[in-house]
């Protein structure tokens, strides 16, 4: 039985930092940026949420954010050969503010695979889910948490792009959001075709994975088959918690940006958005 209660608020969420890092491994993705010796490590290893921002991973400023937003507890979901993540946030530097478990995704099969990974670590309550290489603002993760129930935040393209600095052909790599009229999803369509009738809209709103999920997800995940590129996706879970579930996923729109280190070209742009931050996880 869920947790879940009206006064309640969201308080665990889930990070997925498995994927291979492809994108980030790339020299030839670098352009003309520098990278120190040991960002260049970072980048080479596939681990974005490690990559450092002066003395401090990536990852420190998501799980800052998360601490601002009232999140206590945080499972980080890695792969069998990630040592070093688990190493330095249990030996080296261990957050104060919020208590990180991990998950292991044995292979890296998609996102809705490693959703799964997570559910003998989480409690049976909602659970936000995010990405290990994305900031996204605090404002987006507390309002999230406030709803205590399955829900996504949908960020207004134009602003992606001029507060997050994301290239507007990168942004058609993201899945676009339709909802109705009283803020509920009616679907979230994956990386879609140029002339589809979301993206020549006037006002796009785009996810970047950044959900609320109740552990009806879990049911849904096992039932997920491989896309057309071969993973196991969420958007697919979260298709099959609707219309097979009766799960409702409720929509807040937000115009804000959302910074996102996939590539190698990205630390400059992070790390001068972040440079005035202290993070404290």
């Amino acid at each position: 039985m869920s947790e879940s209660t009206v006064d309640a608020r969201t308080t665990q969420a889930v990070i997925l930092a498995r994927g291979l890092g492809t994108r980030m491994r790339r020299e030839s993705d670098a352009g003309s940026v520098a990278l120190t010796a040991e960002q260049a490590k970072a980048a080479a290893s596939g681990a974005k949420g490690m990559m450092p921002l002066g003395t401090r991973p990536f990852l420190d400023y998501v799980l800052s954010a998360l601490a601002d937003a009232a999140i206590t507890d945080v499972v980080l979901v890695i792969g069998p050969e990630h040592q070093l993540v688990r190493d330095y946030f249990t030996v080296q530097s261990p957050p104060s503010r919020v208590r990180l478990r991990f998950a292991v995704q044995q292979d890296p099969k998609g996102t809705a695979d490693a959703v799964l990974s997570a559910r003998g670590v989480v409690r049976d309550a909602p659970f936000l889910m995010l990405n290990s290489d994305n900031y996204y603002p605090v404002a987006a993760l507390r309002d999230l948490a406030a709803i205590n129930a399955a829900g996504l935040v949908a960020f207004e393209a134009d602003s992606l792009l001029r507060d997050g600095g994301i290239e507007p052909q990168r942004l058609l790599n993201n899945a676009l959001v339709d909802f109705d009229s009283d803020g509920w999803l009616l679907t979230v369509r994956e990386k879609p075709a140029a002339d589809d009738p979301l993206v020549l809209r006037a006002e796009r709103w785009v996810s970047m994975n950044l959900w609320s999920f109740t552990p009806v997800i879990f049911t849904a995940c096992e039932r997920v088959k491989p896309s057309v590129r071969g993973e196991l996706e969420i958007q697919d879970a979260v298709t099959i918690s609707m219309r097979d579930l009766g799960e409702r996923y409720r929509v807040l729109p937000m115009h804000a940006g959302v910074l996102d280190l996939s590539r190698r070209a990205d630390v400059g742009l992070v790390a001068s958005r972040l440079a005035a931050i202290v993070p404290n996880p």
